[in-house]
């Protein structure tokens, strides 16, 4: 078994960054998921591949879309800007005057032959290959960096729309340094802030305000002292922001929307994507044993990973590594994954409750990590029958 990161004795620093809603990409995200939550709420047999480009002034959406939902994709995407705070065409977009294209094809014919099938004779709707993650390093079985950022950048968010902190500006990012001990998290190195914000406050105010205002509260007790260090808006000026700074453009913040950069990824983002693209359905049902493997006590930190050729019911492979934590062999521990799952895209799809309008809220902040109840992969309710089989 490799060991990774979690090698005993080992001291290292490990980083994970987050972005806010209102950062052009995480705007292009929310809106191809806001998307295909029109479609699968009138028509939950609807093959979405939904793509969104933001640039200054105008919101492109393109893609293929087979549905009998009537979208009114100006009215989608308009809605989901207004709700982010986007009402000023000095920050690129404003969500009443802004020009909004659409470009939308029908699926493909030749890929709705492996995908149209019923129940769990589907196809995956792609090949690719998939990874989930988790440790115990939180109590919601993530690492600690990519929780801390987002946590951050909510708080930006949140601070900005009740208007405690009225001069921030949608756009924004997060970055947390921890340092680990024997593959553990044992302190906060640092955090960096990037806080997009009007012309007229101070920029000292303003680093005061967002370290007490918004990183303290974000970060656990006993893991910060006099040695964390603090990066806020280090240039001294964050005013031009949004589509006036960036482009936007669906799937470009992968890494953000799953671990921080822990375990791996297998490349394709899951934004505006329907859950017969394995992609997402696929990455879903990995973070899901995964985490269930952790949570029956059977690893410390558990990489799982998958494998679909198109048109393909089962996957073509199938992997489990519990990175040196595990309590049993990991040959053994797939074959009790097998045992307890399903890995065919329609018994995911079943399973996991995929087909509902549910996506929006997951493109931003992260897929992984959230204890809403609409995050079907985020349940641990196969733990104790996986540690029955394993044993």
């Amino acid at each position: 078994m490799r060991t990774g990161w979690i090698r005993l004795g080992r001291k290292f620093s490990f980083t994970s960054e987050s972005v806010t809603e209102g950062h052009p990409d995480k705007v292009a995200d929310q809106i191809s998921d806001a998307i295909l939550d029109a479609a699968l709420a009138e028509d939950s047999g609807s093959k979405v591949d939904c793509e969104t480009l933001l640039l200054q002034g105008t919101v492109i959406v393109t893609g293929q879309i087979t549905t009998s939902a009537r979208i009114v994709y100006s009215d989608v995407v308009r809605g989901v800007l207004r709700d982010i705070g986007l009402d000023n065409a000095r920050d690129g977009i404003d969500w009443k005057t802004c020009g909004v294209l659409v470009s939308i094809e029908e699926q493909s014919p030749d890929i709705s032959i492996g995908v149209n099938r019923p129940g769990e004779e589907m196809g995956a709707g792609d090949q690719g290959i998939m990874f989930g993650y988790a440790s115990d390093e939180t109590d919601v079985l993530m690492p600690m960096p990519i929780v801390l950022a987002h946590s951050i950048s909510r708080r930006l968010a949140d601070v900005r729309k009740s208007g405690s902190l009225a001069y921030l500006r949608p756009d924004g990012k997060s970055q947390v340094t921890v340092d680990y001990i024997d593959g553990a998290p044992a302190h906060v190195g640092a955090v960096v802030v990037a806080a997009q914000h009007t012309e007229d406050v101070e920029i000292s105010r303003l680093r005061r305000e967002i370290i007490d205002e918004v990183v303290v509260p974000s970060l656990p007790k006993g893991f910060v002292d006099e040695t964390t260090k603090y990066y806020i808006n280090e240039t001294g000026r964050f005013v031009i922001g949004g589509t006036r700074a960036d482009t936007g453009i669906t799937g470009r913040k992968i890494v953000v929307d799953t671990y921080g950069g822990f375990g791996s990824h297998g490349g394709g983002c899951f934004s505006g994507k329907d859950p017969t693209k394995v992609d997402r359905s696929g990455s879903y049902m990995a973070r899901y044993v995964a985490k269930n493997i952790v949570r029956a006590g059977l690893a410390r930190k558990c990489s799982v990973q998958l494998a679909y050729a198109i048109g393909v019911p089962f996957p073509v492979s199938f992997m489990v590594d519990t990175l040196g934590t595990g309590t049993t062999e990991d040959g053994t521990l797939e074959n009790a994954v097998r045992g307890v799952f399903n890995f065919r895209p329609g018994a995911i799809i079943r399973d996991l409750d995929l087909l509902r309008p549910v996506y929006r809220q997951t493109a931003c902040y992260g897929h992984f990590g959230r204890e809403d109840d609409s995050f079907t992969w985020e349940r641990t309710d196969r733990a104790e029958v996986l540690q029955k089989q394993a044993s």
